[in-house]
């Protein structure tokens, strides 16, 4: 049984996931960004007690067929940016659409009327705290940064940077409080 799960963004919360599986007592095949397989039905009861616990832990086990697809095509850009080694040479549109197994049409049309923005926008958010997160590790140049994350040019990347951030990625740099988003809150 696949069980979808909201707010999963990082390895931290499918941690908190697995430890909670494993405290209920439910096997389980494997916990990925959004979702758990676990191995046999869950009772009514399991249910609400693992839905009340993963809310304590500020995540939230979905059952409404549209937020799991939003969910899933969150988790997807998440997983695309910010745990891939290259972003893949394919457009965005085709790598989600492929992905999800669903017409990119209607994925953006669902995702844009619940979630009030573009997967585009959504994209970019997420490029940008990448972006961030490059710069305040120093080991690549803006050059390096801009090709990782399939910018045409750096210019393409400083003008989205500042467009986003209000500052331009060399400043953003030199702050000494360099303030992220947590990628929950993208």
């Amino acid at each position: 049984m696949k069980l979808f799960i909201k707010y999963m963004v990082s390895i931290r919360c499918k941690m908190i996931v697995k430890a909670e599986l494993e405290k209920l007592g439910l096997q389980f095949t494997a916990v990925d960004l959004g979702e758990a397989n676990i191995t046999g039905p869950l009772t009514t009861e399991q249910w609400q007690l693992l839905k009340t616990r993963l809310l304590q832990s500020g995540l939230e086990l979905m059952d409404d067929k549209k937020a799991m697809l939003i969910e899933k095509i969150k988790n997807v850009i998440v997983e695309m940016v910010h745990y891939s080694d290259e972003l893949p040479i394919v457009k965005n549109s085709e790598y989600i659409s492929d992905k999800l197994g669903h017409d990119y049409t209607y994925l953006a049309n669902l995702f844009s009327e619940a979630t009030g923005t573009t997967i585009e926008h959504f994209i970019i958010a997420n490029k940008i705290e990448k972006v961030k997160e490059l710069l305040l590790y120093d080991e690549l140049s803006l050059t390096e940064i801009s090709y990782k994350l399939n910018y045409s040019s750096v210019a393409h990347l400083s003008t989205q940077f500042k467009k986003a951030t209000g500052l331009t990625p060399t400043f953003f740099k030199q702050l000494k409080n360099k303030k992220r988003i947590n990628l929950e809150n993208v």
